[in-house]
């Protein structure tokens, strides 16, 4: 049994699969390691102590994508520089478990299958307590929400706590977070730490408990309607509940420092949170950091990857915030992946239980088939906008 470390190769990606503590456990249970020599450099683990922690260093690429049993990474397989497709290097029946983007990107489902490799796609890990060891969007979440607070802290023109100084008392800034999910909670604590008064917002009335109890106001906005999809994620809402959301919070987003946005739904274009006309509302000076960014922003003036100046308002659209933060992004994330490998694997061989809830969710392809409903249902969708755009 082969479990194989692959190199991240895609731009900005620093983040390892598997770190040399979680390869040490997976050696310990019998398991043969495999790692791609430079794989954890980015994020401050090298070879040799990989080594020490039993894994074997493999230079030559093909090899190690060719002879995996188990490949693990961090984002989608790549085309290469060099022509090749990452799918085409696995072998049929091969396990790859990553985040595969398949709601967003479901053509790769599609590859997969067509290569008869089995995909556990990390984004589709349920949100239960039993599977809350193996939940890398979670643990991926906080990293973000956390940096977010940093960034908007670097980028704010005055101090985030109240200070009493010989020159006069300097006011905290006003911090107002827009989705308390796990990335928005994260925020939220870590505003609280920085001195900033905090106000948060979401759909879901039952979060209220848990945004209190980090020591920020809840804003709370009456729907009539459901808010909570299955997983207990947010929910997309109608565009009445949508205006409605905008009325309250615009007085909100108004009298803030900070907006920090969070809100997003899987496989879809973010919702727009803050329109321009609420981003020209806010004071001179005052800063939206949007984790939406890269599915098209919770901001009207969100740009990925880039800062904007709006009417003397910063809008920063960061990409891949995890990845700046290698060191603990990746302990957390081969967390997650060794505890859903041990899942998968009893007495060194592969247990594919789809009686399993979790392995059931996860799994993507099998079989040379996407077995995933919704993965087939966005693939169906992508194939008709581009059968109507051509």
């Amino acid at each position: 049994m082969k479990i194989a470390v692959a190199k991240e190769i895609e731009v900005g990606e620093r983040r390892v699969a598997l770190v040399p503590d979680t390869v040490a456990r997976l050696v310990k249970k019998g398991l043969e390691v495999w790692v791609e020599a430079g794989a954890g450099d980015r994020s401050f683990f090298f070879d040799d102590a990989y080594e020490a922690a039993g894994a074997k260093i493999v230079s030559d690429t093909a090899k190690l994508w060719g002879e995996a049993d188990i490949l693990l990474k961090v984002g989608l397989p790549q085309e290469r520089e060099d022509g090749r497709s990452e799918v085409d290097m696995l072998k049929p029946g091969a396990i790859l478990i990553g985040f595969l983007n398949p709601l967003g990107e479901p053509a790769i489902a599609q590859k997969l299958a067509q290569r008869g490799v089995t995909a556990f796609s990390i984004e589709l890990i349920p949100r239960s307590s039993r599977a809350q060891s193996m939940d890398a969007l979670s643990s991926q979440a906080s990293v973000a929400g956390y940096k977010a607070v940093l960034i908007a802290a670097a980028a704010l023109p005055k101090y985030f706590p109240m200070l009493t100084t010989a020159a006069g008392t300097i006011a905290p800034a006003k911090v107002f977070v827009m989705g308390a999910g796990v990335a928005g909670l994260q925020a939220i604590a870590t505003a609280r730490r920085l001195g900033a008064v905090v106000e948060a917002f979401d759909i879901r009335p039952a979060v209220k408990e848990e945004v209190q109890s980090l020591g920020a106001k809840f804003v709370e906005v009456q729907l009539n309607e459901e808010t909570v999809a299955a997983g207990g994620y947010a929910k997309e809402i109608s565009e009445a509940s949508k205006q409605r959301t905008q009325e309250v919070v615009t007085e909100h987003i108004k009298q803030s420092d900070v907006v920090i946005t969070t809100a997003q739904v899987p496989g879809k274009k973010a919702p727009l949170l803050v329109t321009a006309e609420m981003v020209a509302q806010m004071k001179p000076g005052s800063v939206i950091v949007d984790l939406a960014a890269e599915q098209g922003g919770n901001c009207a003036c969100t740009e990925p990857g880039k800062d904007v100046q709006w009417h003397g308002v910063t809008i920063i659209g960061p990409i891949n915030l995890p990845s700046s933060m290698p060191v603990h992004a990746s302990q957390m994330y081969a967390k997650n992946l060794t505890t859903l490998v041990q899942l998968l694997v009893k007495d060194s061989a592969i247990d594919l239980n789809f009686a399993d809830d979790i392995i059931d969710a996860a799994c993507i392809t099998h079989g040379g088939e996407i077995r995933n409903q919704r993965v087939k249902d966005a693939l169906a969708s992508n194939t008709q906008q581009s059968a109507i755009n051509s």
